[in-house]
């Protein structure tokens, strides 16, 4: 009988011998923010092959298939044990029907689907993680036909963090499989300095949590709200572009938030071009909620081909107006309440050029005219006159320009 670690051996050998010298990501994925859903913000570890098979028939009977998500991705703890020659197995308990089959179920409704891991000894919630066997995992879940490998930081202790997560890279590479590599190391490293070789998206913060503005401690970490994720973005959108992308994480809508403040949510999120991964019940959420997530002007924006990062123009502390330059000279606007009482403003566009560096555009508004049409409220104008709206609180007013 050969011995275990002789297959392991010989399976990394020959992985290892069919990567090129210098491995790359897959190119394909993530041209434009990934979109699609994530089982940890609702279910944390109670997943099921059951409930992920509801979720890709309530993705395609919700119209969320239809406005472009695409993924169905299963968070921590579907994973069972590492077989005799070291291969990981899915939970027999949650998955008895096995991850080839529960592909093959999403795939055939036009979806994909995506996994998790670590890149440490153990998950963050304690199940194996791909320490050792990136080459297995990555040969196995090529076999099974995952198509997103969600790649976490828990249990990483001596690690190097670029080197980690190039490990897998090359393997997923190696296993000849393209699928898309999120990487979760949340920021602590300044991802954005080295991971767009290596990934197509990396979190720049720790977890997200269903609120507002505020920070909710663990004791040695904190989830953050929607306007502390917001803020830790300064200075992060140049290195945001297709393939590679800012994740400001999962999203909270449908979680327990406001209507208004689910708005403001989506809509920061879709601006600045994070990857739109929902995180709530699809099966049973409510008409607000699906009209929000499936927002096909405000998905457009976030799907723009030019693949920009908003920009902060302007700072009147509680309102603060982004700026995303689009495809065929087109902009999206967006400006933002962050007051607890509802805000009157006026802009006079005349009296605020705009130039961008990243993108090298510039706007003198007394020179160039565009006409405005509202996002979210469906009104229409012109550049040539002063902008004036009454911003909900906590809420957000989008208009698209068009040059005239």
């Amino acid at each position: 009988m050969t011995h275990p670690m002789i297959v392991r051996l010989a399976l990394c050998s020959a992985l290892c011998l069919s990567a090129p010298a210098l491995a790359q990501k897959f190119e394909q994925p993530a041209r434009t923010p990934q979109m699609g859903w994530n089982s940890w913000n609702t279910f944390g570890c109670k997943v099921d092959e059951a409930m992920i098979r509801q979720m890709a028939d309530a993705m395609v009977a919700s119209g969320m298939k239809d406005a472009g998500y695409e993924y169905i991705n299963i968070d921590d703890c579907w994973h069972g044990q590492r077989d005799a020659s070291g291969f990981i197995q899915p939970d027999p308990r949650t998955f008895p029907s096995g991850m080839k089959a529960l592909a093959d179920y999403v795939h055939a409704r036009g979806l994909k689907l995506g996994i998790y891991s670590d890149a440490g000894d153990t998950t963050c919630a304690g199940r194996p993680g791909s320490r050792g066997h990136e080459y297995q995992d990555a040969i196995t879940y090529a076999r099974w036909g995952i198509d997103y490998v969600k790649y976490d930081w828990c249990d990483t202790k001596g690690l190097n963090p670029p080197a980690a997560y190039a490990t897998m890279r090359d393997a997923i590479h190696a296993a000849g499989r393209p699928m898309l590599f999120s990487i979760c190391e949340w920021g602590d490293n300044q991802p954005w300095d080295w991971a767009p070789e290596i990934g197509h998206s990396w979190r720049t913060t720790g977890d997200i949590y269903p609120c507002w503005g505020c920070e909710h401690s663990h004791g040695s970490w904190s989830s953050l709200g929607v306007l502390p994720i917001l803020d830790k973005q300064a200075r992060l959108r140049k290195y945001a572009g297709p393939g590679h992308w800012n994740d400001m994480d999962m999203m909270e809508v449908g979680n327990g938030m406001s209507e208004e403040e689910d708005r403001s949510h989506f809509s920061l999120w879709a601006m600045l071009a994070s990857p739109l991964i929902a995180g709530n019940d699809l099966r049973g959420m409510s008409d607000a909620t699906r009209r929000i997530l499936t927002h096909r002007d405000m998905i457009a924006i976030n799907q723009d081909r030019l693949g920009i990062q908003a920009m902060k123009w302007l700072d009147e502390g509680d309102i603060e107006v982004y700026i995303k330059p689009l495809d065929q000279g087109e902009y999206a606007v967006l400006f933002l309440n962050r007051d607890d009482a509802p805000r009157d403003y006026t802009l006079d566009w005349a009296f605020h050029e705009m130039k961008d560096d990243i993108s090298g555009r510039a706007i003198d508004f007394r020179a160039q005219r565009f006409d405005w049409h509202d996002v979210w409220n469906g009104g229409t104008g012109s550049t040539a006159a002063a902008f004036a709206a009454t911003i909900p609180a906590h809420g957000v007013v989008v208009l698209r320009l068009s040059p005239q």
